[in-house]
């Protein structure tokens, strides 16, 4: 999912380049939503996964 939310920053970045205002402001939404989810994905599996190797 981190690989995905770079291709997308970096979709949004050649865009913004180029002058696509449009698509990239698209591409750097979802590039922020998948970065997000990313890190709550991750924060829960550091929480849930220790659990199991304490006992």
């Amino acid at each position: 999912m981190l690989y995905w939310a770079a291709v997308f920053f970096i979709v949004a970045l050649i865009a913004g380049v180029f002058g696509f205002g449009g698509i990239a402001s698209g591409a750097a939404s979802i590039a922020q939503i998948l970065f997000v989810v990313f890190l709550v994905l991750f924060v829960l599996s550091l929480i849930f996964g220790r659990r199991g190797t304490i006992s």
